[in-house]
Protein backbone atom coordinates (compact mmCIF):
# COMPACT_ATOMS: atom_id res chain seq x y z
CA UNK A 1 0.00 0.00 0.00
CA UNK A 2 2.68 2.50 0.58
CA UNK A 3 4.82 1.57 -2.27
CA UNK A 4 1.28 2.19 -4.56
CA UNK A 5 0.84 5.80 -2.24
CA UNK A 6 4.50 6.71 -3.36
CA UNK A 7 3.60 5.33 -7.04
CA UNK A 8 0.64 7.48 -7.57
CA UNK A 9 2.36 10.65 -6.28
CA UNK A 10 5.46 10.43 -8.14
CA UNK A 11 2.88 9.35 -11.05
CA UNK A 12 0.92 13.03 -10.82
CA UNK A 13 4.39 14.71 -10.64
CA UNK A 14 5.37 13.19 -13.41
CA UNK A 15 2.07 13.79 -15.61
CA UNK A 16 2.42 17.58 -14.40
CA UNK A 17 5.74 17.71 -16.00
CA UNK A 18 4.67 16.30 -19.00
CA UNK A 19 3.34 18.71 -19.92
CA UNK A 20 5.98 20.95 -20.30
CA UNK A 21 6.50 24.31 -21.73
CA UNK A 22 6.19 26.15 -24.80
CA UNK A 23 8.96 27.74 -26.73
CA UNK A 24 9.65 31.54 -27.01
CA UNK A 25 11.76 34.94 -27.26
CA UNK A 26 14.86 36.24 -28.08
CA UNK A 27 18.08 33.84 -28.87
CA UNK A 28 20.49 36.78 -28.08
CA UNK A 29 23.22 35.50 -25.14
CA UNK A 30 22.24 31.78 -25.47
CA UNK A 31 25.39 29.12 -26.72
CA UNK A 32 26.53 29.70 -30.52
CA UNK A 33 23.71 28.22 -33.11
CA UNK A 34 21.44 27.24 -29.65
CA UNK A 35 17.18 28.19 -30.21
CA UNK A 36 15.57 29.41 -28.07
CA UNK A 37 15.13 27.18 -25.00
CA UNK A 38 13.02 28.81 -22.54
CA UNK A 39 9.41 30.93 -22.41
CA UNK A 40 9.26 34.29 -22.07
CA UNK A 41 7.05 35.24 -18.83
CA UNK A 42 4.28 37.84 -19.63
CA UNK A 43 3.19 39.46 -17.74
CA UNK A 44 6.52 40.51 -17.03
CA UNK A 45 7.26 39.49 -12.81
CA UNK A 46 8.13 42.28 -10.36
CA UNK A 47 11.43 41.16 -8.84
CA UNK A 48 14.38 41.84 -6.04
CA UNK A 49 15.54 45.37 -6.98
CA UNK A 50 19.42 45.66 -8.13
CA UNK A 51 19.62 41.72 -8.44
CA UNK A 52 19.29 39.66 -11.41
CA UNK A 53 16.32 37.48 -9.37
CA UNK A 54 16.36 33.25 -9.94
CA UNK A 55 14.00 31.53 -8.88
CA UNK A 56 14.09 27.83 -8.68
CA UNK A 57 10.44 26.39 -8.69
CA UNK A 58 10.88 22.57 -6.68
CA UNK A 59 9.22 19.61 -5.30
CA UNK A 60 10.41 17.43 -2.76
CA UNK A 61 8.33 14.55 -4.18
CA UNK A 62 9.74 15.59 -7.50
CA UNK A 63 12.21 12.96 -8.87
CA UNK A 64 13.73 15.49 -11.55
CA UNK A 65 14.53 18.00 -8.91
CA UNK A 66 16.02 15.87 -6.48
CA UNK A 67 18.94 15.15 -9.75
CA UNK A 68 19.03 18.69 -10.40
CA UNK A 69 19.50 19.50 -7.10
CA UNK A 70 22.89 18.87 -6.54
CA UNK A 71 23.76 20.34 -9.93
CA UNK A 72 22.17 23.68 -8.84
CA UNK A 73 24.30 23.89 -5.49
CA UNK A 74 27.49 23.43 -7.47
CA UNK A 75 25.98 26.05 -10.03
CA UNK A 76 24.98 27.89 -7.71
CA UNK A 77 28.42 29.02 -6.05
CA UNK A 78 29.44 30.29 -9.84
CA UNK A 79 27.41 32.50 -10.37
CA UNK A 80 28.27 36.47 -10.65
CA UNK A 81 27.29 38.81 -7.53
CA UNK A 82 24.61 40.21 -9.18
CA UNK A 83 22.36 37.13 -9.21
CA UNK A 84 20.27 36.24 -6.44
CA UNK A 85 18.56 32.34 -6.36
CA UNK A 86 15.45 31.99 -4.41
CA UNK A 87 13.90 28.65 -3.62
CA UNK A 88 10.49 28.26 -4.17
CA UNK A 89 8.90 24.64 -3.04
CA UNK A 90 5.30 24.53 -4.93
CA UNK A 91 2.22 22.25 -3.91
CA UNK A 92 0.23 21.82 -6.95
CA UNK A 93 -2.88 20.29 -4.50
CA UNK A 94 -3.06 19.78 -0.65
CA UNK A 95 -1.27 16.70 -0.66
CA UNK A 96 1.71 18.24 -1.38
CA UNK A 97 0.87 21.41 1.64
CA UNK A 98 2.97 19.63 3.82
CA UNK A 99 6.49 19.55 2.10
CA UNK A 100 5.90 23.35 1.06
CA UNK A 101 6.13 24.17 5.14
CA UNK A 102 8.59 21.60 5.37
CA UNK A 103 11.03 23.65 3.35
CA UNK A 104 9.61 27.21 4.93
CA UNK A 105 10.21 25.51 8.60
CA UNK A 106 13.72 24.62 7.81
CA UNK A 107 14.65 27.98 6.56
CA UNK A 108 12.88 29.60 9.34
CA UNK A 109 15.07 27.25 12.03
CA UNK A 110 18.54 27.83 9.78
CA UNK A 111 18.29 24.46 9.30
CA UNK A 112 18.71 24.37 5.29
CA UNK A 113 21.30 22.09 5.81
CA UNK A 114 18.92 19.40 5.73
CA UNK A 115 17.59 20.55 2.07
CA UNK A 116 19.41 17.67 0.50
CA UNK A 117 18.89 14.94 2.86
CA UNK A 118 15.10 15.76 2.14
CA UNK A 119 15.28 14.57 -1.41
CA UNK A 120 17.98 11.38 -0.17
CA UNK A 121 15.78 10.74 2.35
CA UNK A 122 12.43 10.52 0.27
CA UNK A 123 13.78 9.02 -3.19
CA UNK A 124 17.00 6.82 -1.91
CA UNK A 125 15.83 6.03 0.99
CA UNK A 126 12.08 5.53 -0.11
CA UNK A 127 11.09 7.19 3.86
CA UNK A 128 7.54 8.80 3.39
CA UNK A 129 7.50 11.89 4.23
CA UNK A 130 4.17 13.36 3.38
CA UNK A 131 2.47 13.72 6.46
CA UNK A 132 3.10 16.39 9.53
CA UNK A 133 3.68 13.29 11.71
CA UNK A 134 5.83 11.59 9.06
CA UNK A 135 7.68 14.55 8.66
CA UNK A 136 8.12 15.88 12.28
CA UNK A 137 9.37 12.32 13.13
CA UNK A 138 12.27 12.76 10.46
CA UNK A 139 13.40 16.34 11.15
CA UNK A 140 13.90 15.15 14.89
CA UNK A 141 15.74 12.58 14.22
CA UNK A 142 17.74 14.67 12.49
CA UNK A 143 18.57 16.44 15.59
CA UNK A 144 15.92 19.48 15.33
CA UNK A 145 13.90 20.03 18.23
CA UNK A 146 10.54 18.75 18.22
CA UNK A 147 9.17 21.96 20.23
CA UNK A 148 10.71 24.38 18.07
CA UNK A 149 10.06 22.60 14.67
CA UNK A 150 6.23 22.00 15.84
CA UNK A 151 6.27 25.93 16.48
CA UNK A 152 6.75 27.07 12.81
CA UNK A 153 5.58 24.25 10.74
CA UNK A 154 1.82 25.85 10.79
CA UNK A 155 3.04 29.41 11.78
CA UNK A 156 1.67 32.79 10.34
CA UNK A 157 5.21 33.17 9.06
CA UNK A 158 5.75 30.18 7.37
CA UNK A 159 2.15 29.28 6.10
CA UNK A 160 2.16 33.27 4.71
CA UNK A 161 5.41 32.44 2.55
CA UNK A 162 3.82 28.90 1.22
CA UNK A 163 0.97 31.28 0.41
CA UNK A 164 3.54 33.35 -1.37
CA UNK A 165 4.61 30.95 -3.26
CA UNK A 166 1.33 29.51 -4.78
CA UNK A 167 1.36 32.86 -5.91
CA UNK A 168 4.52 32.74 -7.64
CA UNK A 169 3.65 29.62 -9.12
CA UNK A 170 0.12 30.84 -10.69
CA UNK A 171 1.83 34.41 -12.10
CA UNK A 172 4.74 32.33 -13.32
CA UNK A 173 2.30 30.06 -15.01
CA UNK A 174 4.49 26.82 -13.92
CA UNK A 175 2.96 23.77 -15.01
CA UNK A 176 5.71 21.25 -13.66
CA UNK A 177 9.03 20.85 -12.35
CA UNK A 178 11.91 21.78 -11.44
CA UNK A 179 11.89 25.26 -13.54
CA UNK A 180 14.31 27.99 -13.15
CA UNK A 181 12.97 31.42 -13.81
CA UNK A 182 15.43 34.44 -14.19
CA UNK A 183 14.88 37.91 -14.02
CA UNK A 184 10.97 37.85 -13.82
CA UNK A 185 11.22 37.45 -17.47
CA UNK A 186 12.21 33.95 -18.54
CA UNK A 187 11.45 30.49 -17.76
CA UNK A 188 12.89 26.91 -18.65
CA UNK A 189 12.82 23.63 -17.68
CA UNK A 190 14.43 19.80 -18.31
CA UNK A 191 11.67 19.33 -20.56
CA UNK A 192 12.43 23.15 -22.53
CA UNK A 193 16.12 23.62 -22.49
CA UNK A 194 16.64 19.35 -23.37
CA UNK A 195 18.15 18.23 -19.82
CA UNK A 196 19.13 18.29 -16.20
CA UNK A 197 22.76 20.43 -17.09
CA UNK A 198 21.11 22.48 -19.82
CA UNK A 199 18.56 24.25 -17.73
CA UNK A 200 21.33 25.62 -15.66
CA UNK A 201 23.28 26.32 -18.74
CA UNK A 202 20.04 27.99 -20.24
CA UNK A 203 19.76 30.00 -17.15
CA UNK A 204 23.24 31.27 -17.06
CA UNK A 205 23.46 32.23 -20.52
CA UNK A 206 19.87 34.29 -19.67
CA UNK A 207 21.49 35.66 -16.45
CA UNK A 208 24.58 36.88 -18.40
CA UNK A 209 21.91 38.32 -21.67
CA UNK A 210 20.08 40.37 -18.60
CA UNK A 211 23.54 41.65 -17.47
CA UNK A 212 24.62 42.96 -20.64
CA UNK A 213 27.68 40.69 -20.61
Amino acid sequence: MKTTWFKQMAGAVLAVLALGFSSAGLTQGLPAGAKAKYLEVNPVQPTEPGKVEVLEFFSYACSHCAVLEPLLTKWVKKLPSEAVVKYVPVAFNASMKPLQQLYYSLEALSRLDLHPKVFNAIHEEKKRLFTKPEIIAWVVAQGVDRAKFESVFDSFGVMSKAGRADQLVTSYKVQGTPAVAVAGRFLTSPSEAGGYQETLDVSESLIKQVLGK
